[in-house]
């Protein structure tokens, strides 16, 4: 007999989704995680993660929450995170997923904000870096810790895992969950915005699910699919792509250690389906294109490799001539020589590299796609739960966001800003009335803050309205492609533009540790030393080095000075927004005195 592919009703929230999901494939792999104990990847069945689930939601249970109250998850992603997700939402309780590597100032501003009743934390030791900050979120009742302490105590609020949900053994069975409907409040999400403080933004089981029904209308995720998560789940891309929506396709997910051990666990786990933000495809570009630095024929090699392959993707998209025999077999040379290894690095099967959270540079992506690495990009945020548009395998052009997803609607507004509306819109802000005002029109038009242009159905994204620099002279600049093309090179790690009403343009530059030492002995500079930094040596190899990066681009946009640094922006620093983005306004207060002296004089 034909195993369904839907239900016989459409499942109207996510409890009903997952509940779904375990009727339909019970045995099939649901999850599979690293155990340091027996140094191997760990697989769970969908009929497993019901069980588990079912114990904390008797745990839970036991706490006495009302219905409604908010969940708070600090925890990395892995199996504990969907445990307590779905074991809130089956009992009509909220999620508020946190970054774990935030700092506890930020942590503790998002704690007290959502009025979060329950924590559950990676360590106790993380707790133990909240309690100086406990007054700040008197609403919190219980924290639940993944791994023991020896001298963490098991009385008072905090308790292990273990203790927690064996505790509630004997408990009564886990009751009839509450009625909740597709419009009830699934999720507060915490934008990580470049400026400001986060704001909760509310998602309702609709808004997540239409998303996760209009993905699967249009991308082909199936039962045999891999995912490979290490995007952390407080990022909604990560949470709707990678959790919720291999959930309905009934397609399994490996958790990833660490970002360090990213290139690691792809080669092992082989993912089909990979989702990440432009910065690692740009590292890897990157990498490639210093490997082939000392060898005139390697970057020839690799330049050519490069073209053949976008030659054979343009025509696979039909918008090219089919290659003739000649660079046929050309290809299948360059194919085994450069784009076969750089295959491998991902595992060998990736059929869909998605990315998103960021712009991602046309070049990365012509490069990457020309040596087999299938990249997607689309187009959303926090506030549309958060696709809204995006590449498909057999209809992709990276130059673009791609078209809109079935169900949504966009439009242009005034200054070219980018219109959504469709049931994936959030619900608002959390207890942030004006601010939701500000943002949804009367007419339930979401303004994203972001200047677009649509043609041919696909969406092209120009820049950020607010980010628009306009110096002192009147020149307007947006600072994302600079700061790509300026990223392009190795050397320079982060990079960030200012100069809104300053006279010229100046460049915050974190230096790759190792290249830098390279070139610092060349200059004569002392590489451990932040005082070579500051010399005329090292700022001016640096200004010329940006302005051959930046020589696309007119005289004004061109940055004049430099700032170099070797401590890297991090979240936990605030710094850094989860989709690696600079944190603009926080990074100007914190070198607000060293930029000032990029003007001193002019």
């Amino acid at each position: 007999m034909a195993v369904p592919t839907a239900p016989a009703t459409e499942p109207q929230t996510i409890p009903e989704l997952f509940a779904w999901r375990v009727r339909l494939t019970p045995a099939r792999e649901a999850y599979r995680y690293w155990d340091p104990g027996s140094s191997s990847w760990v697989s769970v069945s969908w009929a497993q993660m019901e069980a588990r689930a079912r114990a904390w939601s008797r745990a839970l249970q036991q706490e006495g929450l009302t219905s409604g109250a908010r969940v708070g998850l600090l925890v990395p992603n892995g199996i504990e995170h969907v445990c307590m997700d779905q074991a809130a939402l089956r009992l009509g309780h909220v999620s508020v997923p946190l970054h774990v590597i935030d700092n506890p100032e930020s942590l503790a501003f998002v704690i007290a904000d959502s009025g979060l009743e329950l924590l559950l934390v990676d360590t106790h030791e993380r707790w133990q870096a909240l309690v100086p900050l406990r007054d700040r979120f008197p609403a919190l009742k219980r924290v639940v810790y993944l791994t023991d302490a020896g001298s963490a105590p098991e009385t008072g609020m905090a308790r292990s895992l273990a203790y927690w949900v064996s505790d509630s053994v004997e408990a009564p069975p886990v009751r009839d969950p509450p009625a909740i409907g597709p419009e009830t409040l699934a999720a507060i999400v915490y934008t990580s915005g470049t400026t400001g403080r986060p704001k909760g933004v509310m998602l309702s089981h609709s808004n997540i699910l239409s998303n996760v029904r209009a993905l699967r209308s249009v991308m082909p995720v199936e039962e045999s699919d891999l995912f490979l998560s290490f995007l952390p789940l407080s990022h909604t891309l990560e949470r709707t792509v990678g959790y919720y929506l291999p959930i309905a396709a009934g397609a399994a997910v490996a958790f990833g250690r660490s970002v360090p051990l990213l290139m690691q666990d792809l080669a092992v786990v082989a993912p089909t389906v990979l989702v990440s933000v432009p910065r690692i495809y740009e590292r890897v570009y990157a990498a490639l294109q210093e490997a082939a630095k000392p060898s005139a024929v390697k970057r020839r090699l690799l330049a050519l490799a490069v073209a053949l392959g976008w030659q054979a993707f343009e025509h696979q998209q039909g918008r090219g001539p089919a290659p003739g025999w000649l660079v046929r077999l050309a290809s299948r040379v360059l194919r085994t020589m450069i784009a076969k290894p750089l295959q491998a690095r991902f595992g060998g099967r990736l059929r869909a590299a998605v990315t998103g959270g960021a712009a991602m540079p046309f070049e990365v992506g012509r490069a990457l796609l020309g040596l087999g690495i299938p990249i997607l990009q689309g187009y959303g945020m926090t506030e549309s739960s958060p696709v809204v548009t995006c590449n498909v395998p057999d209809d992709n052009d990276p130059a673009t966001v791609g078209r809109v997803l079935p169900g949504v609607s966009v439009r242009i507004g005034d200054r070219d800003e980018l219109l959504v509306k469709g049931p994936n819109v959030m619900l608002g802000y959390w207890q942030r009335s004006e601010e939701t005002t500000r943002v949804v029109d009367p007419n339930g038009w979401l303004h994203t803050g972001d200047q677009a242009q649509v043609q041919d159905g696909r969406v092209r994204i120009r820049g950020r309205l607010k980010d628009i620099i306009v110096t002192s002279t009147g020149e307007k600049i947006s600072p994302g492609d600079l700061e790509s093309a300026i990223a392009g090179d190795p050397v320079f790690e982060q990079v960030m533009v200012l100069g809104e009403k300053r006279p010229y343009l100046v460049a915050l530059l974190v230096l790759n540790q190792q290249r830098w030492s390279e070139q610092a002995r060349l200059l004569g500079l002392d590489p451990t030393s932040t005082s070579g930094l500051k010399t005329a040596a090292a700022t001016g190899w640096a200004v010329e080095r940006v302005r051959e990066l930046a020589r696309a681009f007119p005289v004004y946009a061109t940055p004049k000075a430099v700032l170099l640094l070797t401590e890297p922006w991090t979240i936990a620093a605030g710094l850094m927004t989860p989709t690696l983005k600079p944190k603009r306004a926080a990074i100007e207060a914190r070198f607000a005195a060293e930029i000032n002296a990029l003007y001193q004089g002019h």
